[in-house]
């Protein structure tokens, strides 16, 4: 072929399209409420020659078969079949042309503001939902909106790929090659990445209630041996790639980032180091783009912007390496957290596409447990954080600070695939809690999804994130963050992190009453419903005796004294909150003080400055924090 075969079928509309529906459909019978999605894809597949099992199991890779409350996915997918029609999606920047974050986060150098040449439109080689549309002789929105519809539009895409291979069967085996077209994928390692976990889906088997109360069952097929031979008959990219840091069950590409020194003495875009050698790599740093593939490997190979280490593509799950994993990129806002971490951007938006494909979560997660076991990295929510979760380098930059990946990343569902899950460690009335809500029951009221700090509601749907109250009373309001609003009531909108509260974290409980449990957050009790916790344990800490207050800090860098000659100090600059005598904090760790002074091109001047200083981190607010282990006592809370 000369084209790939997802391109072609792109064409579909007009002249010469197949009817794939078959002539009988199955007679209708009433089913429970809750058993209507199982039956419309069983509908579906016999309706249009698709075997019932690859129906199923191409949708959970999809969206685990929810329905997401007819929003569109990080790469502007709808419904259980992930439709995509990128006319809603609009146009889009990049992550770092938005808010005042300066990435790189080292005071020691001018602040990096770079911007991608205006919006970038939605790309056009996606456009599925007119494919489906066009088959079913129906209307785009009619699929984005109505579930059962946009079953059929997949199952009528599915039997279309497979007639364009000539392959006539009903066994699932005999369809890898169009499940692999159905990931629109443009090299076959990749296509091939997404069928293998359809069908080892398939394989397994998985049960499950939708966000929408739905149950659907995939029954286990154990054997299942597909025919992979047929990926090689899509047409599509097969160049051996280079060599990349990925597992090797992921689809996974080089695309580097440049170092390359620039006009003016500035250079650009990372800095060259030698981890772990030179520093620890303790952190992994999950990010979303706030724009397109395509747009952020662009960005990521323009000297003049800067660069994480890896992006993953939301269709398929393919990695795009960019930076050599031993050397730091500029990601997270704190330089200190650059030092020591892991970036990795997921395509999409926090906002406009609430819900992340199934496909990128794993093909995410199998690189997130690669690289924890290959540096030593804990799984657990202080280590595996979102850049939300990266405090701000100074008073001054608190408020600048990203919130991606948003409230809709399902971080419980991520730890379950990175072999961690989040479950109790503690006894019951245990001094610690996990945040730990039912992502598909918690639905939060969240405002400004469209537009940030609008107040307009964003669609009821699951979500991972809890807000905290002044009182254990739901009309009560929310914690006031000084580095956000002052002395101000935080506010539910999307990107307000001042008074929010994420699966996984750990917390130390400040009192209970009644169906609420008080857990102390930057300085004050904040009031949460008790079922949004398990019991944990673990460390906390707590001022020394004698100390009313003591600091806490957005970095851990080294005291003054531990500088060479010829680098200037790091001010450790306090953070505007108040950690007062008899509060306690979850630690995350003890951390050594460090900066590394790496100001210019040539690498030969870069130095890791190390202190005597030690750290805590903490839990603190929702953001991660540092205290001087000196002012604090470490406590079991058991």
């Amino acid at each position: 072929m000369s084209h790939t075969l997802a391109r072609r079928l792109a064409v579909a509309g007009g002249a010469g399209l197949l009817a794939v529906a078959l002539a009988t459909p199955l007679p209708a019978q009433a089913q429970p409420p809750n058993q209507q999605r199982q039956q419309d894809f069983a509908h579906a597949a016999h309706e249009f020659g698709v075997p019932l099992d690859v129906l199923l199991g191409v949708s959970y890779l999809e969206s685990r078969w929810d329905y997401n409350a007819g929003t569109p996915s990080t790469a502007a997918g709808y419904g259980p079949m992930h439709l995509t029609d990128l006319r809603a999606a609009g146009v889009v920047t990049s992550e770092y042309d938005q808010g005042g974050e300066d990435p790189r986060g080292d005071t020691a150098r001018p602040a990096l503001h770079p911007k991608a040449d205006g919006p970038a439109a939605a790309p056009p080689s996606l456009q599925t939902v007119d494919e489906a549309a066009a088959l079913l002789h129906t209307d785009a929105a009619t699929l984005r909106r109505d579930p059962a519809q946009n079953i059929r539009g997949g199952a009528a895409l599915l039997a279309e790929y497979q007639r364009r291979l000539g392959v006539r069967s009903t066994d699932a085996q005999d369809w890898y090659g169009a499940v692999a077209a159905y990931s629109h994928s443009e090299d076959v390692t990749a296509a091939r990445t997404f069928a293998d976990e359809v069908f080892d889906t398939i394989a397994t088997g998985e049960k499950r209630t939708t966000d929408d109360g739905q149950t659907v069952t995939l029954a286990a097929t154990p054997g299942l041996t597909p025919d992979r031979s047929q990926a090689a008959r899509l047409g599509l990219r097969a160049d051996a790639p280079p060599a990349t840091e990925c597992p090797e069950s992921v689809a996974c590409e080089s695309v580097p980032a440049p170092y390359q020194e620039l006009p003016g003495g500035d250079y650009g875009n990372y800095d060259i180091a030698n981890r772990p050698q030179s520093q620890k790599i303790d952190t992994i740093v999950i990010h979303d783009t706030e724009g397109y593939w395509a747009d952020a490997l662009t960005l990521a190979q323009d000297p003049t912007y800067l660069a994480w280490h890896y992006t993953v593509r939301s269709q398929d799950g393919l990695i795009a390496q960019h930076v050599a994993t031993k050397d730091v990129g500029w990601h997270a806002g704190n330089w200190y957290v650059n030092a020591k971490s892991i970036g990795i951007e997921h395509e999409g938006f926090a906002a406009q596409g609430t819900w992340y494909t199934e496909a990128m979560y794993r093909s995410s997660a199998k690189l997130v447990g690669y690289l924890a076991k290959r540096y030593g990295v804990p799984l657990d929510r202080a280590h595996i954080i979102g850049h939300d979760n990266v405090p701000g380098t100074t008073p001054a930059t608190i408020a600048g600070m990203h919130w991606d990946p948003g409230p809709y990343w399902d971080w419980s569902h991520y730890f379950d695939l990175l072999g961690a899950p989040i479950k109790p460690t503690g006894r019951p009335g245990s001094p610690m809690v996990t945040i730990a809500p039912s992502f598909t029951t918690n639905k939060p009221v969240i405002t400004g999804c469209d537009k940030i700090g609008s107040g307009d509601p964003c669609p009821v749907r699951g979500s991972e994130a809890v807000w905290l109250h002044t009182a254990p009373d739901a009309s009560s309001p929310l914690l006031a963050d000084a580095g956000l609003h002052g002395s101000s009531p935080s506010t539910v909108d999307v990107s307000d992190v001042g008074s929010r509260v994420a699966t996984g974290q750990k917390y130390a409980v400040a009192g209970r009453q009644g169906g609420w449990t008080a857990i102390w957050y930057l300085g004050q009790k904040g009031w949460l419903p008790s079922s949004a916790v398990i019991p944990a344990s673990g460390l906390v800490v707590t001022p020394r005796p004698g100390k009313a207050t003591i600091p806490v800090y957005g970095r851990a860098f080294p005291e003054a004294s531990a500088y060479p000659a010829g680098i200037t100090p790091q001010a450790l600059a306090p953070m505007p909150y108040t950690f007062s005598a008899g509060q306690k904090y979850t630690v995350g760790g003890i951390v050594g003080s460090e900066y590394y002074s790496a100001t210019t091109f040539d690498v030969s001047q870069h130095v890791v400055v190390r202190g005597k200083t030690k750290y805590v981190e903490i839990q603190f607010g929702h953001r991660i924090e540092y205290v001087n282990l000196d002012d604090v006592l470490l406590l079991p809370a058991i």
